[in-house]
């Protein structure tokens, strides 16, 4: 693994960690809130992400047929994975504070703890494999298989 495969895998978490410690800081304190925002709307979706790129890089964009722009599909691909970030991580939120108030144990700090417990076993899951991409074989017409004929009862 290249230090910056590492980098990547472990920054989402480090950001948790991160805006777990930031709590620490007064309240109203424009870090504390930046901190846990920025991890709140990118963090947990990032990581999942992370685990499902071989899989989404499999199926590439397909760019117009004029070519304004020569990277496209690069930039596609990118805003693909911003946007798969910033809603899976909401809906992490969403879910994990559904879950909290329905065990009436929520609160802001468990929502983030959760989430950040959850970021980081996403970050030490590997990541999921692509499958190749199937072979197309003709279907057998009615015609051609054996024992059957057009239009005939079996």
């Amino acid at each position: 693994m290249k230090p910056q495969d590492l980098v990547i895998r472990v920054l989402p978490a480090f950001g948790g960690w991160l805006a777990l410690a930031a709590l620490a800081l007064p309240d109203g304190s424009p870090a504390r809130g930046a901190a846990v925002a920025l991890f709140l709307a990118v963090g947990p979706g990032a990581a999942l992400v992370r685990i499902c790129g071989p899989a989404l890089r499999a199926h590439r964009a397909e760019g117009p047929v004029e070519r304004h722009d020569a990277d496209f599909e690069r930039h596609s691909d990118l805003l693909e994975r911003l946007m798969l970030a910033v809603l899976l991580s909401v809906a992490a939120a969403v879910l994990v504070a559904t879950v909290l108030i329905a065990a009436r144990a929520f609160s802001g700090d468990r929502t983030l703890l959760v989430l950040t417990l959850l970021t980081t076993l996403a970050m030490l899951c590997p990541r999921l494999r692509a499958s190749p991409a199937p072979e197309t074989t003709p279907e057998a017409a009615p015609e051609t298989v054996p024992g059957t004929r057009k239009g005939s009862a079996p």
